[in-house]
């Protein structure tokens, strides 16, 4: 779990069959929707950035916040747009490579790539995707989270899982 430590941002609610198990159902309340409205703060080595195709790159331990959520990797691009009439230029989208981590209060995802799509306050994160909350872990390929409605899915796995997605939920267990 090399890259936990580098790495926190977003995540939503677990697959539904986990919310079967007491501890994991608990602990998905209040972890429901995040606000994507948040001002976004990015802190890296360098920048750079090229107006005319309106993109800010940033590398070298890379981190960015909005709100609670928190996104690292080594690279980041974010794609900006002019807004309405003021001129104001928004995000529109962030494309984050390399040892890519997101996290929020409750849960992290980590991943070889991730989107941002702020518009639609959706993240994916590809490659090999691990997702954790608290002592539960769903591993893939591919990890869609909506931070609206605080659904997410998890797909394919690694070639030796067969291909599939791989949970190990631990059941909460009121001895310990």
């Amino acid at each position: 779990m090399k890259g936990l430590s580098r790495w926190r941002i977003a995540l939503a609610t677990m697959v539904g069959m986990a919310l079967a198990l007491g501890g994991i159902a608990q602990a998905q309340e209040g972890a429901a929707r995040l606000d994507t409205a948040e001002p976004i703060e990015i802190l890296a080595d360098t920048l750079e950035v090229n107006q005319e195709q309106q993109l800010a790159i940033f590398s070298g331990n890379v981190a960015a916040t909005q709100g609670q959520i928190l996104l690292n990797a080594d690279r980041v691009v974010v794609h900006y747009a002019a807004g309405g009439g003021d001129g104001v230029q928004a995000i529109s989208t962030i494309d984050a490579e390399g040892n890519v981590f997101f996290t929020t209060n409750f849960e992290t995802a980590q991943g070889d790539a991730g989107l941002y799509d702020v518009e639609n306050g959706m993240i994916t994160l590809t490659g090999d995707v691990v997702l954790t909350r608290g002592d539960n872990v769903l591993r893939g390929t591919r990890l869609v989270l909506n931070l609206l409605d605080g659904t997410s899915r998890v797909d394919g796995g690694a070639a030796e899982d067969g291909g599939r997605v791989r949970g190990v939920f631990v059941p909460n267990n009121p001895a310990n």
